[in-house]
């Protein structure tokens, strides 16, 4: 399942972040991905192969 991702949209990923949210909003797209966990606002880059190996969906903004 390809993505399309683009600055603003929300991913669901497979795992937790310990503050107990699994969405993130993405804030950079390229090869690194800049995301910001929607419960804590804790911003992470993250190389992007790993974000689509772990998207579980995807919501666009609107």
């Amino acid at each position: 399942m390809a993505f399309e991702y683009e600055v603003g949209d929300v991913v669901k990923l497979k795992k937790q972040h310990p503050c107990g949210s699994y969405e993130w909003e993405i804030l950079r797209v390229g090869a690194d991905f800049r995301l910001k966990c929607l419960g804590c606002e804790h911003q992470i880059m993250i190389a992007r192969k790993l974000v689509e190996k772990n998207t579980k969906d995807l919501r666009k903004k609107a």
